[in-house]
């Protein structure tokens, strides 16, 4: 009769396991691991010849040569230097810095040749020279090859001997010199608080995207109703629908260099309205799946559409033709923005990240990937702000609405609190920020230091449901005094500033944060 196999846990059957693995190889690890010296030479010339070889091999200028030779027989020859008379006089290590700044060092016939000291060089030296200066001057003295040999080979590097160098000529040390300020939270500034002064009924579906003319005497909405309507912006009434889309219109925009309107929906197409005569005019075709956005190129005719099939578009308005295919995203494209400057297309994605475009090359200049989550919208600063000077600079949500300076997109800060999933965002001129999501919330902040001044939360309009009341999209109109919200409750909602608010009513609440991160 065979005897019953002993049960043991997991655990103790693993721990068993790898006492067994560290009693086989535990002769291994007492025996110190031998260096191979042919490797290790083959690996130090590979870094000297990687980080050290504009300081190793500098050419001498031509013009320059006979000083280079004359200045050979250098006055500290005597002292211990070698005499270098082996050297080629075309490859000599020039300048009087250790390590130059790179290759683009400028040379000229006046450039000294720095000669390596030897070590008994540099001690009777010191003994000459008062102690301060001798400590100094050691300091000064250029790096020998064994000292590029140990930097090479070493970890981690302290303070750039330029930097050293320059501040001990200076007559100050390292620690006084680059002392950091203590960094100081600018105050918000005031703004009025925003009230809901008008709601505008008549679409038959969510309403989900907004355009503004230029002259600012109408505005343009798209919904899921496969209309596009036409509101009088000063009294609210309906003027003009337009039909042709057979699918939610996601997204609308109104040139200001022509009378054109673009429209674009989740039925593939891309349709360009005369104004004039108010029917389609052209179609783009080329998205393989719904057009979630599009953005009109202040300076150019060029029109950016971007799509569920992972990609933006760039269009010649007139020709029709498929300008750039922008690939790289790896879903959904929900958001793009165009602007003069550089990097003219900016695009946001399901995917988590930021795409920053070369629109004459139609590749990818920058990629952002600091979010977590879908990046849904996205604004750009006005670029003509007197209060923050400098290039504008896009926030996107949705873990975080987060602000980056253009035109390398470095980060600039987060604005937490709107604890939703954004589906919009716009900015003013006079520095307010606003923010609106799914659960119907709308945020408005201060711009420059991140405050949020002011929270909104719009009741639903009878006959829709209580979780019909999220923002789909938000638009300052062109004299920024009003704000219109496309919401899911099938309305238009427009926003004015309190004209009785002030700064005793409604003063700023604000405090400090320990952790914050410096604008400029």
């Amino acid at each position: 009769m065979a005897e019953d196999v002993q049960k043991h846990s997991v655990h103790t059957l693993v721990f068993r396991s790898l006492k067994r693995t560290h009693d086989m190889f535990v002769a291994d690890h007492a025996k110190p691991i031998a260096t191979d010296e042919e490797s290790h030479k083959l690996k130090m010339a590979a870094k000297l010849r990687a980080e050290y070889d504009a300081v190793l091999h500098m050419p001498v200028l031509k013009e320059g040569k006979e000083k280079a030779k004359q200045h050979m027989a250098h006055p500290y020859d005597q002292q211990g230097y070698p005499a270098h008379s082996d050297l080629d006089p075309e490859y000599l290590i020039t300048g009087t810095h250790p390590y130059p700044s790179g290759p683009g060092v400028a040379l000229t016939a006046d450039t000294q040749v720095q000669k390596m000291p030897s070590e008994g060089a540099i001690q009777s030296l010191a003994l000459e020279l008062p102690p301060s200066q001798a400590r100094q001057d050691a300091r000064r003295t250029a790096a020998s090859v064994a000292d590029i040999h140990r930097h090479a080979g070493s970890a981690d590097r302290s303070q750039p001997p330029l930097l050293a160098m320059s501040l001990m000529e200076a007559g100050g040390t390292k620690n006084s010199s680059l002392v950091r300020k203590a960094p100081t939270m600018p105050k918000p500034q005031w703004h009025p608080p925003w009230k809901l002064y008008r709601v505008i009924s008549g679409h038959l579906g969510w309403v989900r995207s907004i355009a503004v003319e230029p002259g600012n005497q109408w505005f343009v909405t798209g919904s899921a109703d496969r209309t596009i309507k036409i509101w009088d912006l000063a009294s609210g009434k309906l003027k003009l629908s337009l039909t042709g889309h057979i699918s939610t219109v996601r997204g609308v925009a109104v040139s200001s260099r022509s009378p054109y309107l673009f429209s674009c929906g989740e039925d593939k197409q891309v349709k360009c309205w005369d104004l004039e005569y108010n029917k389609v005019i052209r179609h783009y075709h080329g998205h393989l799946s719904a057009v979630y956005d599009l953005d009109l190129h202040p300076a150019i005719d060029v029109l950016v559409t971007c799509s569920r099939d992972s990609t933006a578009r760039v269009w010649d308005i007139r020709t029709k033709a498929n300008v750039h295919t922008l690939s790289g995203h790896t879903n959904t494209v929900a958001t793009v923005k165009c602007q003069a400057a550089e990097p003219q297309i900016i695009t946001g994605s399901h995917d988590t990240t930021i795409r920053m475009w070369d629109l004459i090359a139609g590749k990818t200049r920058a990629t952002l990937t600091n979010h977590k989550k879908s990046v849904r919208a996205l604004v750009l600063h006005p670029p003509l702000q007197v209060q923050f000077p400098g290039t504008p600079s896009p926030l996107v949500p949705p873990d975080n609405i987060k602000q980056w300076k253009f035109p390398d997109g470095s980060f600039i800060q987060n604005l937490s609190g709107h604890n939703a999933i954004i589906n919009t965002l716009a900015v003013n001129s006079d520095g307010v920020l606003v923010s609106g999501a799914d659960n119907g919330t709308i945020h408005m902040w201060d711009w420059r230091t991140g405050y949020n001044f002011q929270r909104i939360h719009a009741a639903v309009q009878p006959g829709s449901l209580d979780s019909e009341s999220g923002i789909f999209a938000c638009m300052f109109d062109q004299s920024e005094s009003r704000l219109i919200t496309a919401e899911a409750d099938k309305t238009i909602k427009v926003y004015r500033e309190d004209d009785t608010a002030s700064e005793e009513s409604h003063p700023v609440n604000w405090k400090p944060e320990i952790v914050k991160r410096k604008r400029f």
